[in-house]
């Protein structure tokens, strides 16, 4: 061994032996890291990220997305398609993965620790060819929430079923616009014509029994008595319980009109939970959450799966740090700090269990009850097609609750329209 080649060795044993001590590089890398955001999404990150920062000396910055799931897709695809290096991690939607995946690290190896602490079929949905294409960093399914006060000053329960809801609705909205409240609506969702429309009408359909558009087999179902019924029945709202402006609502919209007051029920997600009891909310301490109604003769709910999870770009210039960062949010850490600070639902089992988020969010533990009854849209049957499929669903019943065409009509159409998409298979 030369001199020159021992000093190098020298130097790099002395390297390692600081890194251990400092943990942190010497030269910081910079990740940018693309998601939606929604309330207090790019400040209630940065406090996230912070232990992982001050940790590895590195930095990194939100690029935060529009809050619609479509426009945010549209332009993932656009950059994934460049190539561009200036995104290194992308928060992907539980849809996604089998769309976007050839863009993405495989990190089956590097969370062989981590991957089996999560629920088993949340990581299986990341999971294409093989390979884990993204970590799952919080889970969603959507609930009602109610006015305590109002339904207790009305006698009334918490509706078990869309019928009840709507007569509640309507019967609380008339008797609080008559003591002059008259910005007061019975119920605000999500009825702009974009994937938050899909989620929503999925609930609508499932829960009457009417299926889930595209059945696990592939076999197009949508065109029936009961998807029928539920749609007619989401109709009947708009100009009555719901403002005509829902048409052009997506979750922010709705979580507005709530949180100022002014609605009876809200169809939403958990992070509008913290939010709503949060020191500028005029609902704080004012209400609760239950699993979402069923509908005509059935019994059983349905609240569409959500989900994020955290992907890392085959073209990022910093693929360890950015698996680092990948890592640190999907792991135990960081999900407990979302839990805590967001009211989000963590993926790892034992969390459900912490009693620090049982004594903060206490409706953590309690939307067990509301993610049993979870229903997936159809993206697996429907693999790379599943974003033409949501868009011809969400339009045809966008079409059906604005009055163009009855939703008969519309539903037979689509049920043209997507075997003409299926062709021989998905």
């Amino acid at each position: 061994m030369s001199f020159g080649t021992k000093g190098r060795v020298l130097r790099s044993a002395a390297f390692a032996a600081v890194m251990a001590v400092v943990g942190s590089p010497m030269v910081a890398e910079e990740l940018f890291y693309v998601s939606g955001a929604v309330g207090n999404a790019v400040e209630n990150f940065k406090n996230l990220v912070k232990p992982w920062e001050e940790k590895t000396g590195n930095k990194v910055t939100m690029v935060p997305m529009p809050a619609s799931t479509t426009d945010q897709f549209a332009q993932y695809r656009l950059w994934l398609a460049a190539g561009t290096a200036d995104i290194d991690l992308y928060q992907t939607d539980v849809i996604w993965a089998p769309q976007l995946a050839d863009h993405f690290v495989d990190l089956t190896e590097v969370a062989k620790d981590l991957a089996p602490q999560h629920f088993p079929s949340i990581i299986e949905s990341q999971t294409v060819n093989g390979k884990l294409v993204a970590l799952p960093i919080f889970t969603d399914a959507p609930a009602l929430y109610y006015r305590k006060d109002l339904l207790e000053k009305y006698g009334a329960s918490v509706p078990k079923t869309w019928e009840e809801l709507t007569a509640t609705a309507q019967k609380i909205q008339d008797g609080e616009r008559a003591a002059g409240k008259a910005d007061l609506w019975g119920f605000v969702w999500q009825g702009n014509a974009y994937e938050g429309l899909t989620c929503d009408a999925l609930e609508w359909v499932k829960s009457f029994g009417g299926g889930q558009v595209v059945e696990p087999d592939g076999s197009i179902s949508i065109n029936n008595p009961k998807a029928v019924a539920a749609i007619d029945l989401a109709k009947s709202w708009v100009g009555t319980i719901s403002p005509d402006g829902v048409l052009a609502y997506q979750e922010e919209e709705a979580r507005g009109v709530w949180q100022t007051g002014n609605a009876v029920f809200m169809r939403n997600w958990p992070y509008a939970y913290t939010l709503g009891n949060g020191a500028d909310s005029a609902v704080k301490g004012l209400f609760d959450v239950a699993p979402l109604p069923s509908g005509g003769d059935n019994a059983t709910s349905a609240a569409t799966l959500g989900g994020w999870n955290v992907a890392v770009s085959k073209y990022s210039k910093h693929q360890e740090a950015a698996i680092s960062l990948a890592l640190y949010l999907a792991g135990p850490e960081a999900q407990k700090a979302r839990a805590l600070s967001e009211s989000n639902l963590p993926t790892i089992v034992s969390l459900y269990d912490d009693a620090d988020i049982a004594a903060q969010q206490p409706i953590i533990p309690r939307w067990k009850e509301v993610f049993m009854q979870a229903v997936p849209r159809p993206s697996a049957p429907t693999k790379g097609k599943y974003n033409e499929v949501s868009s011809k669903f969400w339009s045809a019943v966008h079409n059906s609750l604005s009055g163009n065409g009855t939703t008969a009509e519309n539903l037979e159409a689509l049920e043209a329209d997507l075997a003409d998409l299926k062709g021989d298979a998905w």
